[in-house]
């Protein structure tokens, strides 16, 4: 297997050298030291140089310096030296990044918080953080008063003296303390706390800068909120460097604005997740230009396809697309390089090859190694994974597993589905959960949002498997269409039924205006909302039953089916019908009519009024049996009655 880039994709990197013809090399020796003593040598260089621009605050790096040295000396005043969680509870902006880099200063770890999260959701994470400190300001004091506990006291940055002269502290900072913890969703249903050394981040910042080429030239966007892990793999990459950094917050600003946000501030490096450059995108016409951006990085979720067409529409020849995959817990694990001349023929965009100090696995559910194209769970093994999870010694001991062949390294698994090609490319398929079981069989959600995809009656798509009242997995489509007035269900099922298996065909869509996102930009399945049990618009108009069996059996249909209300020419499965439901309806309907049919008669007959004929052809052709029966009884009968008079 080779270790790295195919000769393609080194080509691509070698193109991706930054225009002024320099880039900074960070030594192996150089990940040694705490962020701190990092950015504190940049601040030496840079004194002067932009280091954090956003609508209402622009900060040199000595301006920088100096506020987080105010914020660091206020800390330590309240709480001394102990190495402990600090939270942040600010909006997404230049004052934030200061608040941060002052309690990384005091030898501190901090908690990002976001003001858009609930209450009840910051509460859980400041007890479970045991933070004795959150750090605010004006704009979020109120908010932070309600979270404020016994053990937790509040630090506002507003109430402070920035025109003061203040030193770094100058603490010794090992580099395997700890820099945060990032509090990411759990299987539990409660928040878990992954933990990051800062040797840790420094090494992530080394392994960024090489492949980006990033320069003190470059001008850095950070749209990830900063209670997100891919904000870290913006905001050091970039002011470990002496780069510039420009906060986004798509959460208050309009997409719209972005246009002129990159084109004023002369953004180099942009960097979102999928879902929000695609938004993003479809507020440009293609006459924009983006003359400055020279790297489009993209992580953090699945990158379709049609992401890459529309980085090839509305950027640069020069500019580079790079996907990637990385996790929480290891920061940067696979690069996958893009320009103007890259074919993607599959609907999977690879991930791509592993970074340096990493190597993965794919393994079976009993944790054996699997060969080439199998799939199986991503699994990781290296030095510079997280310490685990903050106050959940189990799951670290379930998720981090020590490295028997070598100490010191760690396998982590990722609870993510994937293969590795012939030539060490990754395919990442998402999360084992999203692989769900229909009806006996394994399914890929992403297959089928591809194929939906590929239509232009389409502008968004989820697909999620919910369990019904009956305990069975059944698949929902979230639909966002491109045109009006709507496709209807019928002509989604028959792009879907063109391309895919019938058990791969939700069994219910629902229409929407737009796919709900949550504050990380990614999708948010908990604000996707439950099918409701209305009929589903479909190719034929409702007509209602004409006689008794077709009542009867859009009765048996309409219980079967969770729908209020059918028509006798609807498919049955166009309402959402399988199956297992095939079986449900026969049954009820040999109980019903006292007949025999086989399950077949559905799939021959599939709506209401084909079956109705069938039925009642059946109903006849017993009656007529039961009459001949009683016929020939009477015969008989006759018969017997004739030969004892005779006798």
């Amino acid at each position: 297997m080779k270790d790295s880039y195919t000769e393609r994709q080194k080509s691509i990197w070698n193109k991706c050298k930054h225009p002024t013809g320099e880039y900074i090399e960070i030594s192996d020796e150089e990940i040694n030291q705490s962020i701190t003593s990092r950015f504190e040598q940049q601040v030496n260089k840079y004194p002067e140089r932009l280091a954090v621009k956003s609508e209402k605050y622009q900060f040199t790096y000595k301006e920088l310096n100096s506020a987080s040295n105010c914020i660091a000396r206020s800390i330590l005043d309240r709480s001394g030296e102990l190495q402990e969680p600090i939270a942040v509870l600010m909006e997404h902006d230049a004052p934030a990044i200061t608040a941060i880099f002052g309690v990384l200063k005091t030898g501190k770890f901090y908690v990002p918080l976001s003001v858009s999260y609930p209450d009840e959701r910051l509460a859980y994470v400041i007890e479970d953080s045991q933070t004795p400190l959150i750090v605010t300001n004006n704009r979020n004091i109120e908010q932070a008063k309600k979270l404020v506990q016994k053990t937790t006291c509040l630090l506002n940055i507003d109430d402070l003296d920035f025109n003061l002269p203040f030193e770094n502290p100058d603490l010794s900072i090992s580099p395997d303390s700890y820099a945060y913890i990032i509090y990411t969703s759990g299987s539990t249903g409660k928040p878990k706390g992954v933990i990051e050394n800062q040797r840790n981040v420094m090494n992530f910042t080394k392994i960024w800068t090489e492949h980006l080429h990033i320069s003190s030239e470059d001008r850095m966007s950070l749209i990830f909120p900063l209670s997100f892990s891919g904000s870290v793999t913006s905001m050091f990459p970039c002011l470990l460097n002496g780069a510039s950094l420009f906060p986004f917050d798509v959460g208050s600003e309009e997409f719209d604005e972005m246009t002129d946000w990159l084109v004023n501030n002369k953004i180099t490096i942009y960097s979102s997740v999928p879902t929000v450059f695609r938004h993003f995108a479809e507020n440009l016409t293609g006459e924009e230009k983006f003359p400055h951006l020279r790297v489009m990085a993209l992580g953090g979720d699945k990158l379709r396809k049609t992401d890459l067409d529309l980085y090839k529409k509305h950027s640069s020849p020069d500019c580079m697309l790079r996907n990637g995959y990385g996790t929480s817990e290891v920061k940067l694990i696979t690069f996958y390089l893009v320009n103007h001349d890259t074919e993607i023929t599959e609907t999977i965009v690879p991930v791509g090859y592993r970074v340096k100090d990493v190597e993965i696995m794919i393994l079976d559910s009993d944790g054996k190694k699997l060969g080439f194209n199998e799939i199986g769970e991503i699994a990781v093994k290296s030095r510079y994974v997280s310490p685990g999870y903050w106050r959940k010694p189990e799951l670290t001991k379930a998720k981090f597993i020590p490295d028997p062949d070598c100490e010191g390294k760690w396998i982590y698994l990722t609870g993510d589905m994937g293969y590795i090609l012939p030539d060490g490319c990754l395919i990442h398929l998402g999360r084992e959960d999203f692989q769900v079981k229909i009806r006996g069989y394994i399914v890929d959600v992403g297959e089928i949002e591809s194929v939906l995809l590929n239509s232009e009656k389409i502008k968004d798509i989820a697909v999620v498997a919910r369990e019904d009242n009956s305990g069975y997995q059944r698949l929902i489509a979230y639909v966002v269409p491109a045109i009006n007035p709507s496709p209807t269900i019928s002509g989604l099922r028959r792009i879907l039924s063109e391309k895919l298996p019938a058990y791969m065909i939700p069994s219910s869509f629902v229409m929407l205006d737009s796919i709900p996102l949550n504050p990380n930009g990614k999708l948010d399945y908990g604000a996707l909302p439950e099918p409701d049990t209305k009929r589903p618009e479909l190719d034929t108009p409702l007509a209602s039953a004409r006689t008794p069996v077709e009542e009867k059996l859009a009765n048996i249909w309409s219980q079967v089916l969770k729908i209020d209300e059918v028509g006798i020419n609807d498919n049955f499965f166009d309402l959402g019908g399988h199956s297992l439901l095939v079986a449900q309806v026969i049954s009820r309907v040999i109980k019903t009519f006292q007949i025999k049919l086989q399950l077949s008669t559905l799939f021959q007959s599939p709506t209401i009024s084909e079956m109705a004929i069938v039925i009642t052809n059946n109903m006849a052709e017993k009656a007529e049996r039961d009459d001949i029966k009683r016929i020939l009884v009477e015969l008989e009968t006759v018969t017997i009655n004739t030969n004892s008079k005779g006798d």
